[in-house]
């Protein structure tokens, strides 16, 4: 299982708390004040630590997250090496480790691009687009987006000129796509396998894609995103890193996301 940073704060917090709140306790029994030289090292740590650990944990439990993107799946939206901050209050509070919303808040619209807890392994965070919402048909054909039996609209802007992904000879073409109101760019690549089907997203769940249509293991592959596993909505760029562009990427920092 990977590493989960969000029980490692709830722990360190607790355990901070209680060594620091136990030894103002252990204080006030005694009748001694509290003279910062003579507390114990583990005191002086906890005492240090806990107002640190409780104010990430609580940020980035109900406010926002960083996440680093390290697939090419977003493309042209995202790039490896973007980090992107991400609202976890929009669809609701959350408790932190357990997933539990506490306050219902707002629902994901269509076009929203999403961080979730992949169902298939709800250790690994997955990131995409909402396509379709609770109760839509959804159907892929041609490379070409259908709801509920409406096409939905593209834009043809030519062959891809930013970076690739990898050193793959095949040149992705690039196109807006409307979903009414959002407006975005997706590649498709005609050298790769057509993957046709038609798909209902059950109550609760949501149908999610790659802007990179032909390089996403998405809704096509394994199903809907049930609401308890999202984790919140990708809205901006903060810091974007590129080896091959020398380090960081300037003209990507400050981007906010649709």
């Amino acid at each position: 299982m990977d590493f989960d940073f969000s029980f490692f704060l709830v722990i360190a917090t607790f355990v901070t708390g209680i060594v620091w709140g136990s030894y103002l306790l252990y204080l006030k029994r005694v009748n001694r004040e509290f003279i910062e030289a003579e507390q114990p090292w583990y005191v002086e740590y906890a005492r240090s630590f806990f107002p640190v650990v409780l104010i990430v944990l609580l940020l980035r439990s109900f406010l926002v997250e960083p996440f680093r993107i390290p697939s090419g799946s977003m493309m042209p939206t995202l790039l490896i090496g973007d980090f992107i901050l991400v609202n976890k209050f929009t669809y609701g509070i959350r408790l932190p480790v357990l997933h539990q919303k506490v306050i219902e808040l707002n629902e994901p619209k269509r076009g929203d691009i999403v961080v979730f807890r992949f169902p298939k392994d709800p250790s690994v965070d997955y990131i995409k687009r909402v396509i379709g919402l609770p109760g839509d048909k959804i159907g892929y054909y041609q490379k070409m987006l259908y709801i509920n039996d409406k096409p939905i609209k593209q834009v043809s802007l030519g062959e891809y000129q930013g970076a690739k992904e990898d050193d793959s000879s095949s040149t992705p073409e690039h196109l807006l796509e409307n979903l009414n109101p959002v407006e975005h760019s997706i590649l498709v690549d005609n050298t790769q396998p057509i993957l046709d089907g038609d798909y209902i997203v059950p109550e609760g769940h949501y149908f999610v894609m790659g802007d990179n249509r032909d390089n996403s293991n998405d809704s096509r592959y394994w199903g809907t995103v049930p609401e308890q596993n999202l984790v919140g909505r990708a809205f901006f760029i903060w810091m974007s890193w590129d080896l091959k562009q020398g380090g960081i990427v300037f003209n990507r920092i400050g981007t906010v996301l649709q």
